[in-house]
């Protein structure tokens, strides 16, 4: 069975603006919360439960929805199918913020549901559209991506205050998320009317042995998962570890911005360097010694110098970039590129998932915030192993 064949073709300048727009909107409608959970739990009269579901329900939405991706491509295209996802993002955005804590679950579930599909599509679109720049157009994503983040947290309680509540604050991303939709149909259009389709992309259900019997690539998945938990983890509750340690508000979420925008130059720079090299092994560990020291730091003083930990922590959560690059290196071809991300993404965002919630128990049952970084340490040596390994120069 073949796919319908992908209209991105060899990468443009329109669409290299299409990615970097899309890639801005894949963290705003998770770091957008962060900062203003307080005032959300406040307003809907939400318990810490309802709190550590929303925070948690991100990851499991996109090992779910990640796994459907593949199937999606297949069905309607590469193009067509993150198009809707863009749509599914823009609506989610809007119906979370429209009534009661339910309705908030419901809503951010339809967004994360967006961004899962978009996160699985985008490296193949790279590998398919652009294999000579694989490492630089993953770093310009991923930098695009790192900054998005960013700006959810720091931007959104300065739009809390502007715009006099935390349901405009958070509706407000929806105009970002349009706008990626408009420019996405717009790349879309352009390469139908002046180019040749893109090879097809087979079934994931292609003839051959299955990705699920191979070492390498539970391998690749158990390091792109433990990354996606950390990430989680940090997204979720690192602003609520600084508010508890006497930070502000606003000093919280400036320095959740600080933790994502740190890995915008590495992005940048790391990924294609390490994309040229047979193996990205040496880069994986060095920018994971460089995270387990802010872990450190936050578990045993969080307030003696919060902004070494988050910039320590921002340098190591940039390996993400290398994570990405992984999948489409350790891949021959980008049918491979769609079955090994649809693999990784979907189990990967499913142990992820788990990270937040784990997090927010473990501060339930020692009152305190020590414990849970602890085991954030230990995931973080775990992740440093298999990325060692996953760096090295084979395929799947």
């Amino acid at each position: 069975m073949k796919a319908r064949p992908s209209t991105t073709a060899a990468g443009g300048a329109l669409l290299v603006v299409a990615v970097v727009l899309t890639a801005l909107n894949l963290r705003p409608a998770i770091t957008s919360v962060g900062p203003l959970l307080a005032d959300m739990r406040g307003d809907l009269g939400a318990s810490a439960l309802w709190a550590g579901v929303l925070t948690t329900l991100p990851g499991l939405c996109f090992a779910a929805a990640g796994l459907t991706a593949p199937w999606l491509a297949r069905r309607f295209g590469i193009d067509s199918a993150i198009a809707g996802a863009l749509l599914v993002l823009t609506t989610g955005l809007l119906l979370r913020v429209i009534d009661a804590p339910h309705v908030v679950i419901g809503g951010t579930l339809v967004a994360t549901a967006g961004i899962a599909l978009i996160n699985v599509l985008i490296p193949v679109v790279i590998k398919s559209s652009f294999p000579a720049r694989i490492g630089l157009m993953t770093g310009i994503y991923t930098a695009a991506l790192q900054g998005g983040g960013a700006a959810g947290s720091a931007v959104t309680p300065a739009l809390d205050e502007m715009l006099g509540g935390w349901r405009f604050a958070l509706g407000a991303w929806a105009v970002l998320a349009a706008a990626a939709l408009v420019v996405w149909l717009s790349a879309m259009l352009r390469n139908r009317a002046t180019r040749p389709p893109a090879p097809r992309v087979e079934a994931v259900a292609a003839a051959g042995r299955s990705l699920l019997r191979s070492r390498l690539a539970w391998i690749i998945t158990g390091f792109f998962g433990c990354q996606s938990l950390l990430a989680y983890v940090v997204m979720g509750w690192l602003p609520q570890v600084f508010i508890d340690n006497g930070l502000s508000k606003g000093d919280a979420g400036l320095l959740l911005g600080l933790n994502a925008v740190i890995a915008v130059p590495i992005s940048i720079v790391v990924a294609p360097l390490a994309s040229r090299r047979p193996s990205q092994s040496g880069w994986i560990v060095g920018l994971g010694v460089l995270g387990i020291t802010g872990v450190a730091g936050l578990a045993i003083a969080p307030a003696a110098a919060p902004v070494l930990w988050t910039v320590l922590l921002g340098l190591g959560m940039s390996v993400f970039s290398l994570a990405l690059a992984v999948i489409a290196l350790r891949a021959r071809n980008a049918a491979d590129t769609a079955r090994l991300s649809g693999m990784v993404q979907g189990l990967g965002y499913l142990l992820a998932g788990i990270g937040p919630f784990a997090f927010g128990l473990l501060h339930e049952l020692s009152g305190g915030w020590t414990v849970p970084w602890m085991m954030v340490l230990g995931i973080y040596v775990i992740q440093i192993v298999l990325g060692a390994l996953a760096g090295r120069p084979r395929y799947v």
